[in-house]
C-alpha cells in the first residue's frame, strides 16, 4: 500500500512539529522544506527526528530539503513559511510580507503538487488561505486554512481548566475569523451532553471566550522570542489525518463558503466534513440571533483584510 506523501513547507517551529506529529502517526512520508539561510538547516532537523524513530516505533520516511522538486507529487502541502509574531505584533502586522512569501510558495507548489490537499497554517490565516486560491488556481475544496481547530482546543482547554474537568467531555465550537473576532457558538458547546450556560455564567464565559481570542497573543508575550507551535502543529496533524485516513472529520476549518452563510466568495471558520478530498462539505448551522450577528461582524472583518491585502501583491 503507497504511503500518503505529506511536505511541510517551513521547516520552523510549527513546521518541524508538524512533521513530528505527522511521523509519529505514521501518516505518511514527509518531506521537511525550507529556504533558510543555513540550507542544511531543514535536513538536519528531518534527520534528526528520523532517528527517533527507532526508540518511538515508526516507520515513516523523512526528508529535509530545500528542493520543491522533491515535494513532487505530494497528497498533503502544508504551508507555516512566513514571519511569526513578535511581541506587541497583531496577526495583520503580517500581512504584507506574509503574502508575497505565499505566492512564491503557491507558485511552486502548483507546478510540483497540482493534486495536492493544501492547509495553509501562515498568518494571517484567513487573507493568507485566500491568497493560496488565488496563486494555485485549485479547486477550493482542495485548500483550506488551519484555524478553527487551534481556536476550539484552546476554547476547550481554558473551559476544562475553568470547570476542573477533563478535555475530553467538552464539545466546542468556534467559527469565524482567525483572530479578535472569531466567534463563540454557545449553542454547539456542551460538557458531556450539559449545555455550558448550565455550568458557567454567561459573564465569566464571555471571559474565557475574550482569553481564547487572545491566546495565541498570550503565548507569544509569554515566549518573548516566538509564537505558540505545539498546539498549532497538533491541530494541523489532526487535519492531515482525516484528509490521508479519508476519516469524514466534523471539524471547524478556514473554508472557502460562497453562498453558505451568506460569505460571498472568502475563506472563513466554519464546521466543514473533511476527509481525502479535502473539504467535502460546509456543514451550514442555524445559529442564534446573537451568534449570527457576531459571525457577519467577523466576516466584515475578514472582507476588509483581504481588500487591504489586495493593494499590497
Amino acid at each position: 500500500m503507497r504511503r500518503a506523501k505529506i511536505s511541510i513547507i517551513g521547516a520552523g517551529n510549527v513546521g518541524a512539529t508538524t512533521a513530528h506529529w505527522c511521523a509519529a502517526a505514521e501518516l505518511g512520508d514527509i518531506v521537511l522544506l525550507d529556504i533558510p539561510q543555513t540550507e542544511d538547516m531543514p535536513k538536519g532537523k528531518a534527520l534528526d527526528l528520523m532517528q527517533s524513530s527507532p526508540v518511538m516505533g515508526f516507520d515513516s520516511n523523512i526528508v529535509g530539503s530545500t528542493d520543491y522538486a522533491d515535494t513532487k507529487g505530494s497528497d498533503v502541502v502544508v504551508i507555516t513559511a512566513g514571519l511569526p509574531r513578535k511581541p506587541g505584533m497583531s496577526r495583520d502586522d503580517l500581512l504584507a510580507t506574509n503574502a508575497k512569501i505565499m505566492t512564491s510558495v503557491c507558485q511552486e507548489i502548483k507546478k510540483t503538487s497540482p493534486q495536492a490537499v493544501v492547509i495553509v497554517v501562515s498568518n494571517p490565516l484567513d487573507a493568507m488561505v485566500q491568497r493560496a486560491l488565488q496563486v494555485t488556481e485549485f479547486p477550493s475544496e482542495r485548500v483550506l486554512g488551519q484555524a478553527g481547530v487551534l481556536d476550539t482546543a484552546r476554547y476547550r482547554t481554558f473551559l476544562a481548566m475553568e470547570l476542573g474537568v477533563s478535555v475530553e467531555d467538552i464539545s466546542a465550537l468556534l467559527m469565524g475569523g482567525h483572530g479578535d473576532t472569531m466567534v463563540p457558538i454557545p449553542s454547539c458547546t456542551s460538557v458531556g451532553g450539559i449545555p455550558i450556560l448550565q455550568l458557567i455564567d454567561p459573564a465569566r464565559l464571555e471571559e474565557i471566550v475574550d482569553r481564547t481570542r487572545k491566546g495565541g497573543a498570550e503565548i507569544v508575550g509569554l515566549l518573548k522570542t516566538g509564537s505558540a507551535y505545539y498546539a498549532p502543529a497538533a491541530a494541523t496533524t489532526q487535519m492531515v489525518e482525516a484528509i490521508v485516513r479519508d476519516k469524514k472529520r466534523l471539524i471547524p476549518c478556514a473554508a472557502y463558503c460562497d453562498k453558505e452563510y451568506g460569505v460571498g466568495g472568502y475563506y472563513v471558520g466554519v464546521p466543514v466534513i473533511l476527509g481525502s478530498a479535502g473539504v467535502e462539505r460546509v456543514v451550514e448551522l442555524k445559529l442564534t440571533a446573537e451568534e449570527t450577528a457576531a459571525f457577519q461582524k467577523s466576516v466584515a472583518s475578514v472582507h476588509e483584510l483581504v481588500a487591504t491585502m489586495a493593494t499590497l501583491v
